[in-house]
């Protein structure tokens, strides 16, 4: 800590990021990256883009994207002045925390949710409280319902459980909060949920927010979107023009158009990683674990004799990582994302050696 920082930077406690570690012949599970490579036509759009061209400035509304966008949810009455977009969903969410989430009043989510909004809510100073998850970690509409909130936020699949709400219940909970915006965090909706995004034309206080670093297997570009009311969209346009008017690069939005574009390759590669997942799920419960039902590309389990934390520090020592919250009702479950099928076959095995010599730690 240093004297020349901020209250508010004292104060915070930032977001921890999954690890990227450096290990050779590594079998990374833990940070819910696409097994599957980009579609060819983005990465035919960025290659073209390369040239005498990025000494330009981009597009500052990413007028391609916003349309690309449109165009796909036209059917539900969606339009470019519907559409943000920003680096990553991460951004768009900071943005919103900023620009949509009243600082009167405590904003609501989960208790077990996606760990960056209580960051942003410390770097923004918003007040907030948790609301707990159920016994079996699914989200209870009417603990939301009849209390005065700023906003609520919530992600559907839920992120770190992959536990989902389905589309009435979103629908309930956004009309028994009019009076303040509702964020549906959608990342992973496309491994097994229903979006949001057709209740949009009725509900002026929902946002939906998405991002192509899952699905469309764009991590490393970084892009998300955000769809709602034009007057939601404006608020979110006036605090991105108040900090950074070029959020997205040239690459970013062609690479990002065409993969929006490219259905075909985003329906097959979605569809292995659903159908890996399956096979997971049913290869983790012959092995005795308690598997939450996923509609996301990660499984959330917990072994009944075994320790969460000891499991994965076995599983990296043979160079398989995953992700291990040492949280509140957490501690025991390893988040796991779904890869390719021979990477979940190397997991399985390796944990079934594990459960073989190790003894029972409950």
């Amino acid at each position: 800590m240093s004297k020349f920082w901020s209250p508010i930077v004292s104060r915070l406690t930032p977001y921890t990021p999954g690890e990227q570690p450096k290990l050779s012949k590594l079998v990374k599970l833990n940070t819910n990256e696409n097994p599957y490579g980009p579609s060819p036509l983005a990465l035919e759009a960025m290659r073209t883009e390369l040239g005498d061209n990025l000494r330009l400035y981009p597009n500052p509304d990413a007028e391609p994207l916003k349309l690309a966008l449109a165009e796909q949810n036209a059917a539900h009455g969606i339009t470019p002045a519907h559409v943000f977009v920003g680096n990553g969903s991460d951004e768009v969410l900071a943005h919103a925390f900023q620009a949509l989430m009243q600082h009167e009043q405590a904003i609501l989510f989960p208790d077990i949710s996606y760990s960056f909004y209580p960051t942003y809510c410390g770097l923004y100073q918003v007040a907030y409280r948790t609301v707990p998850l159920a016994d079996d970690f699914t989200l209870r509409v009417d603990d939301y319902l009849g209390a005065a909130a700023g906003g609520v936020i919530f992600p559907n699949p839920n992120a770190p459980t992959g536990c989902l709400l389905p589309l009435a219940e979103v629908e309930r909970l956004v009309a028994g909060q009019p009076d303040c915006v509702v964020i549906v965090d959608e990342a992973y909706v496309d491994f097994g949920g229903d979006s949001a995004i057709p209740l949009v034309a009725r509900y002026p206080n929902l946002l939906v927010v998405q991002t192509l670093s899952k699905s469309r297997s764009l991590a490393g570009l970084r892009v998300g979107f955000a769809i709602g009311h034009p007057d939601l969209i404006t608020a979110l346009e006036r605090v991105k023009n108040s900090f950074n008017s070029y959020p997205l690069d040239r690459m970013a939005i062609v690479g990002a158009t065409a993969a929006i574009k490219d259905q075909a390759h985003f329906d097959k590669t979605r569809q292995a990683v659903i159908a890996s997942r399956e096979h997971l799920v049913a290869g983790l419960a012959a092995l005795g674990f308690e598997v939450l039902p996923s509609a996301a590309n990660f499984v959330f389990a917990r072994h009944p004799r075994h320790d969460g934390a000891k499991l994965a520090a076995r599983l990296r020592a043979d160079g398989i990582i995953v992700r291990h919250f040492n949280s509140a009702r957490i501690a025991q479950f390893l988040r796991i994302t779904v890869g390719t099928d021979e990477a979940c076959q190397t997991l399985l095995d390796a944990l079934q050696a594990h459960l073989k010599d190790m003894p029972a730690d409950f």
